[in-house]
């Protein structure tokens, strides 16, 4: 017998009722879950709540290099518990409710994103150079304790988790049970683009630390549109990670143009054009971001064929 059963059976039918009627707003009796507002809103607020605990205890007790090895296993160890945490007891739905098959054809989706990600940042750095915007300081150069190799590893394996948990979060879980909670209430399409929008801007909110001028918000939006649309078109979340995974990575450790993050460089390039067309949120990653858009939906379209709202984004399956 359940836990409900036994309450059910053990309580007076008036104060179950009495119950029900308290409990409405922030529990869903049908599915037996939270309702979509908490289960859009709680993963990132928990996610954040635990890595601020712990990186305060891990920085009051250990010291370099210590202290890294523990902040990125922590990290990484709360992202993914975010991730199992609001499939399981939040949501109650599977990770493929997600967008999380990972099946043969998921791995393949997360390729083409990465190769598209990774095209339009050696177009970036191409018109860069070209421009006299950037210049050359070498190849394989570090800046940390670690040798070029392992320093590599250790950034790629901590932009998937990061890049995966936010695609999950934001995307996954955010722009999904807001869709699927606003469908009961407007037209789908509507609910979708409404679900858009408001992943949109917190994804571009938790971005607001780089940014240095309004302005600057653009590029965030406009990145979140495109991982949004593409997710609301396939159902999955593949050529959403696969791009942004890549899309960070080759930008700051292949081909040398994060501003934000020290990461070794493959290819070592220095910054030295006007901030408002080579800065990170500059006009030349803004158009190659679109490009990049355009390419992913190209792709659907090719894939896929004509480009439609997938049915998974406000639909509840238990399987």
């Amino acid at each position: 017998m359940s836990l409900q059963s036994m309450i059910a059976h053990i309580l007076p039918l008036r104060l179950r009722q009495r119950i029900l009627q308290f409990l409405w707003p922030v529990w869903d009796t049908e599915h037996h879950r939270l309702r979509a507002p908490l289960r859009a809103l709680l993963p990132t607020v928990l996610t954040f709540l635990f890595i601020a605990l712990s990186q305060t205890a891990i920085r009051a007790r250990f010291n370099h290099p210590v202290r890294e090895l523990l902040e990125l296993t922590s990290i990484a160890g709360i992202l993914t518990g975010a991730v199992l945490l609001s499939a399981r007891v939040f949501d109650r739905r599977p990770l493929s409710g997600f967008g999380l098959s990972f099946d043969r054809e998921w791995w393949h989706s997360v390729a083409v994103g990465g190769l598209i990600a990774t095209v339009i940042n050696a177009g970036a750095l191409g018109v860069s150079l070209a421009a006299g915007w950037a210049t050359f300081n070498g190849v394989m150069q570090v800046s940390g304790e670690l040798p070029f190799l392992p320093a590599l590893g250790v950034v790629f394996a901590y932009i998937v988790v990061a890049a995966t948990w936010e695609e999950f979060i934001i995307r996954g879980a955010m722009l999904t049970n807001l869709a699927e909670g606003a469908a009961g209430f407007i037209p789908r399409w509507l609910a979708i683009a409404f679900a858009v929008t408001v992943s949109t801007l917190v994804f571009a909110f938790l971005h607001g630390a780089k940014v240095t001028h309004l302005s600057q918000y653009g590029y965030y939006l406009i990145a979140g549109l495109i991982l949004s649309g593409v997710y609301v078109l396939t159902g999955e979340l593949a050529l959403s990670i696969g791009f942004h995974v890549f899309y960070n990575f080759t930008q700051s450790a292949i081909f040398g143009l994060g501003h934000s993050q020290q990461t070794p460089e493959l290819l070592a390039a220095d910054i030295i054009g006007p901030s408002q067309w080579v800065g990170e949120e500059g006009l030349v990653f803004v158009g190659f971001a679109l490009l990049g858009g355009l390419l992913l939906l190209a792709y659907v379209r090719w894939r896929d064929g004509p480009l439609e709202l997938s049915d998974r984004i406000t639909t509840y399956h238990t399987r």
